[in-house]
Order: structure tokens, then sequence, then C-alpha cells
């Protein structure tokens, strides 16, 4: 009997892959969580039903969300990444050795716990060996309440804007980001998918909260396959730095980071949207 995992992307579109084992199941006091095997994204992480990351194309959101803010801010030492408790992101982030702090803020410590047990590829370094990260177990919107003049970067890296993940798409939330970077600093967040109704709307939102915030916001995009529609976009929200007048190639490319998707060019591509997204983001940004 073939076994199949499927989730609805709409009322109208499913994604299915097929999986030749179930790894781990289990609920926390957030979600339940869910660890598939597939002979073609290999093993892939569910939180309530809905996909979070792939073997296969996980590196392509976790290079995108960190070395486009790394390679535009020239000194980012300190780092805050709510959300992320598959270690991709801080995998990434502890590729620079300029990095001296990283702090992870996750709600649910299951998580990590998890990640860490069925997914190495992006969690194996969660195992603490690296002292430069420090744990933080409990809800983004209130640890960043009491941040002030904190962070170089920070980055969201966060669900859907649903359960767990609802208040890290609130104004409060965005407000609060903004007060806990330097005079300098940069947040970039997961932004959604403009494709489909309902996920176009939950992007738009999420923009013009975070436009009330900031006084220069860019979205940027990158093709995950498993994500809803494969079209997916990023905010990069900054005190100063503009994402590609600031932006030294050269001085990203001689730090001599290998990446399998991320490159100088994709950089400055990936600021280029579509007309409809362009459209999309104007009608919320007055």
């Amino acid at each position: 009997m073939e076994l199949w995992f499927t989730e609805n992307h709409t009322k109208n579109v499913r994604f299915s892959v097929k999986v030749t084992k179930q790894l781990y199941s289990g609920k926390s006091d957030f979600q339940s969580i869910d660890v598939f095997e597939s002979p073609e994204f290999g093993r892939f992480l569910t939180l309530d039903g809905y996909m979070m990351l792939t073997e296969k194309d996980e590196f392509i959101y976790h290079e995108m969300i960190t070395h486009v803010p790394m390679a535009v801010h020239p000194n980012a030492r300190n780092i805050l990444v709510i959300g992320g408790g598959d270690g991709g992101t801080v995998r990434e982030l502890l590729r620079y050795d300029h990095v001296e702090n990283i702090d992870l803020v996750e709600i649910d410590e299951q998580v990590v716990e998890v990640c860490r047990r069925y997914l190495p590829q992006t969690a194996a370094c969660l195992a603490n060996e690296d002292g430069r990260i420090r744990f933080f177990y409990e809800d983004g919107l209130k640890y960043i309440r009491h941040c002030e003049d904190m962070y170089d970067l920070i980055i969201v890296d966060s669900t859907d804007p649903f359960g767990p993940g609802e208040g890290l798409f609130t104004m409060e939330f965005y407000g609060n980001c903004f007060k806990a970077l330097h005079e300098d600093g940069i947040m970039v967040n997961q932004h959604e998918s403009p494709f489909y109704d309902e996920d176009a709307y939950a992007m738009q939102r999420a923009h013009k909260r975070i436009v009330s915030s900031f006084d220069m916001c860019r979205v940027y995009q990158a093709h995950i396959p498993t994500y809803p529609s494969g079209h997916w976009l990023f905010g990069f929200a900054t005190k100063k730095y503009h994402p590609l007048r600031d932006f030294d190639p050269e001085r990203w490319q001689a730090l001599g980071i290998k990446t399998k998707y991320y490159t100088t060019h994709i950089h400055k591509g990936a600021f280029y949207v579509p007309a409809y997204v362009e459209d999309m983001l104007k009608d919320v940004e007055y």
C-alpha cells in the first residue's frame, strides 16, 4: 500500500508527497509535530499538518533568509532568530566568523528536540557545542517586548500567521523589533506567498504592518518547490542599509562561503519582483 502526505494549499489545490515511513508523530503543548521519510524530498517536518522543511530544498529558504541581510550589513555580530527551531537559519549564521552571539527564541522546545534527533542536516548545529548560541524557549512576541537597542539583525523565521506563530505578524511585534535593533539594524522575515488569495492577503497584511514601523521596507523572492505555489517572499526592513545600494558583492565573496542557491547575482535579482507583486505591495504601502 502506498502512503502519501497531502497538504491543502487552497480549497481547490492539494500538494502530495509519497512517503516511505513516518519517523515521528507527537503533540507538544503548542502543535502537532511529524517527521516523514520520502523518496523524492528525503526527510521532512510538518507542524499541524503543514510542511515546514524538506531535506531536499531547505537550503533555499535558509540561505535566502540569512545571507541576504548578512551580505548587506557590514558587521552583524549580535543576532536574534525568532522561531527557527529546525536550526537551518542558525546553521547558516554560524558560517560567519565575525558573528559573536545568536539568540534563538523558539516557543516550542519539542520542535528543537525532534529536529535534533531526526533532522541533523539542519539541527546538528543546535547541539550547543558552539558557544555563540543562546536558547530561549518562550514566546517571541513576549521576549521582544523587553529588548531595546540590542541586535544588529533580527531574523523572524516563523511559521504561518496562525497558531503559535500568529503573534509574530502583529503591528506590536514589528514595532518592538524596530526598538530592539541598533540604529543601523535590519529585520528580515518570511513574508508568505503572493500567489494564492489567502496567502497574498496574509502577505499584504504583514507588509502593511512592517511599513508602519520601518521607513525602508523591501520585498525579495525565492523559488521553494515545496511551499505553496513555489513562489515565496521575504521582507527586508531596515533603519539604515538599502539592500541593493549598500550591498557589496566583493566583500561578501571574499568571505569564501560556499552556497547552493544564494549568489551575489541572485541577491540583486531577488529584489526585482513581478509586476503583480509590486502592485500588491503598493496597495498597502500608503
